[in-house]
């Protein structure tokens, strides 16, 4: 006959070791109830755990990019804005223009109409967005276009460029004298080369590269419209030397050459910018078409991975809640075995 050696101690050290094995189950099955995901990878997948973690890499890569096409259509949505109204503006100068041309309105009109097509353009090509300016290339911390006023760049070369021609500034008295074939061949070799040529940069912070951003994981497009545009460009100088001569001391043969001249340039502007805005419209609906395809591309990632690292919710709430139950029922045994004493049987 054997006897086996029982103790209250080795009882309580027994129940001890269960109540923790249990609580580390908890621990597990909480993590899957609220993840809906294996708590362990590499111990339920094993050997297949190399492509749960390719699988899970490809999907936050993607996901990424989600992301960043998201603020893409943001960015072109508002550069789309951005260019309507600045055709709208070259629009209205041009009514303003043709009307000045043909006698039915005032210079003074002109000129008001040139500065605030000039204004709203400023305002618009510095308009930011979370942080960035729209148009500036890749230097979207710069604002894109100085201001055209008294002691800018672009008016400081401005005044320069009239003086160095005429030999006398646009409020000097001999400005009356300048002829109509004068004031063209101004604009022709002095005007024109400084939206054509480096005199743009008196004028212009901008790149004329773009942002370029990828919008699928082998594709990628520019995301971003430069204030360099030759559209931009010739609203942009044609509205600031209107507005500028126009309310100098310039001759009426000086003017209507000078409106003249507007008038075409304008219309060429007009058409730049309209194709520039249909490309524009491309370019975004080339981004959400990508966005779509990867997000399709994201569903079945995720169907592929909740079928292998997926658990049943319902089940794993049942676990915890027995789990819990058992820890409850163990924590009540321990408590009477800790009250057990030789002393109460004496």
């Amino acid at each position: 006959m054997k006897t086996t050696f029982v103790s209250t101690s080795a009882v309580s050290n027994a129940l001890r070791y269960s109540l923790l094995r249990q609580q580390a189950e908890l621990t597990k099955a909480q993590k899957e109830s609220t993840t809906g995901f294996v708590a362990d990878t590499g111990l339920v997948l094993g050997a297949r755990t190399a492509q749960s973690v390719t699988l899970n890499r490809d999907l936050k890569r993607l996901d990424g990019i989600v992301d960043s096409n998201g603020l893409v259509s943001s960015r072109l949505s508002a550069t789309q804005q951005g260019l309507k109204q600045i055709g709208t503006a070259a629009q209205s100068f041009l009514s303003s223009l043709t009307s000045s041309a043909s006698g039915d309105a005032s210079y003074a009109l002109t000129q008001k109409s040139a500065r605030g097509t000039l204004d709203t353009l400023t305002s618009v090509l510095n308009t930011s967005l979370n942080g960035e300016y729209l148009f500036s290339g890749t230097n979207t911390d710069v604002k894109p276009i100085n201001d055209f006023a008294p002691g800018s760049p672009s008016k400081t070369a401005f005044d320069a460029a009239f003086t160095a021609h005429f030999g006398f500034n646009q409020n000097a008295a001999g400005a009356q004298g300048i002829t109509a074939a004068q004031m063209d061949n101004f604009m022709t070799t002095v005007v024109e080369p400084m939206f054509t040529g480096t005199g743009w940069g008196s004028w212009s912070n901008a790149t004329d590269q773009g942002i370029t951003s990828r919008i699928t994981l082998n594709e990628t497009t520019e995301s971003s419209v430069s204030a360099n545009h030759d559209g931009i460009r010739k609203v942009t100088i044609t509205a600031a030397i209107v507005a500028d001569l126009l309310d100098s001391n310039i001759g009426s043969a000086a003017r209507g050459a000078l409106v003249s001249r507007a008038v075409s340039t304008i219309g060429v502007a007009i058409s730049d910018l309209g194709q520039l805005e249909a490309q524009t419209g491309i370019i975004q609906q080339r981004v959400t078409n990508a966005t779509d395809r990867i997000k399709m591309q994201v569903d079945l990632f995720q169907r592929h991975i909740i079928e292998t690292e997926g658990v049943d919710p319902y089940e794993a709430a049942t676990r915890v809640t027995d789990l819990i139950s058992m820890i409850e029922k163990s924590y009540a045994i321990t408590a009477r075995m800790q009250q057990l004493s030789l002393m109460n049987y004496l």
